[in-house]
């Protein structure tokens, strides 16, 4: 028997996240008409791609059966991927590792789409996919806004808030490396403003130092003033520390240790931060080149 591949065209697309998002498991040829907004003809082809893919099942003439996502699709683009892992949870939005994704933010591809809300439910699959749910805590369930997918509205993270909150959870995202790589590329089209002012609404010294830290090793290009209110807020809290805490873990091998701007101890090795070194700094053009 020859396997069946599931992966979706966009009209296909389009049938199956309306479906999933209405939680039916079944139609008519009329309503599948009705959706697409073609033709007939067009309509029976995007039906015939589906039965034959393994999406659809007919009942009877003119009716057909869902093939539900969780039943296994083999070949979801991340674009459909991102549209259904939307419909876990309300409220919600897609943040960390997966929303620095969606911004080109980092190269590092991963099987995990993180789905943040203050909803208690249990993790799941979706294809090839790991949702993980991440609950956070009140005064940081804010920072993300509506992005289209496929014609449907996803609730992503928005730049600032995808950066803060690598940093704040580094785990995340990759590990502290490719948090402040993430910060590194995010800067360059950078609201200053509102990232300090997103700092200032969580309210956490501890947090504004590693930020304010992995800044200067980026080598940001962060207004002056800027850096005043975050250092204001750094000292609202005692010494801290990025990475592993020293307090209960040993200190990194190789650890580049403390630093006394941001009054932080760095449990991470040189080797694991070289790269992003001076990652941020603006390049400039030489005149006749």
């Amino acid at each position: 028997m020859k396997l069946l591949t599931r992966s979706l065209s966009a009209q296909e697309s389009k049938v199956v996240l309306a479906l999933t998002e209405q939680r039916r498991r079944e139609t008519t040829r009329a309503e599948i008409v009705n959706l697409l907004g073609g033709s007939v003809k067009a309509a029976d082809h995007v039906i015939e791609s589906l039965r034959r893919k393994g999406w659809l099942e007919r009942a009877t003439w003119g009716e057909y059966l869902l093939v539900p996502p969780e039943q296994g699709p083999d070949a979801f683009g991340d674009s459909n991927l991102l549209a259904l892992a939307s419909r876990i949870a309300d409220p919600y939005y897609i943040g960390f590792s997966t929303a620095a994704s969606h911004y080109g933010l980092t190269t590092q591809h991963r099987n995990v789409i993180f789905v943040v809300t203050p909803a208690r439910l249990r993790p799941r699959e979706l294809g090839e996919s790991h949702v993980r749910i991440v609950t956070p805590s009140a005064n940081k369930f804010f920072g993300f806004e509506p992005v289209d997918v496929l014609g449907y509205k996803v609730m992503i993270s928005d730049r600032e808030k995808t950066v803060i909150d690598c940093i704040d959870r580094p785990k995340l995202s990759g590990g502290v490396g490719e948090a402040a790589t993430i910060l590194a590329a995010a800067s360059r089209r950078f609201d200053w403003t509102k990232a300090v002012g997103y700092l200032e609404r969580i309210d956490s010294g501890a947090l504004a130092r590693r930020f304010g830290w992995l800044v200067d090793h980026v080598k940001a290009d962060i207004p002056p003033a800027i850096r005043d209110r975050l250092l204001q807020l750094a000292a609202l809290s005692r010494k801290t520390w990025l990475g592993p805490d020293p307090a209960r873990a040993r200190a990194v091998q190789s650890a580049i240790g403390y630093d006394k701007t941001w009054h932080l101890f760095v449990n991470v090795s040189r080797e694991e931060l070289s790269g992003s070194a001076g990652l941020g700094r603006r390049k400039s053009v030489k005149k006749g080149s």
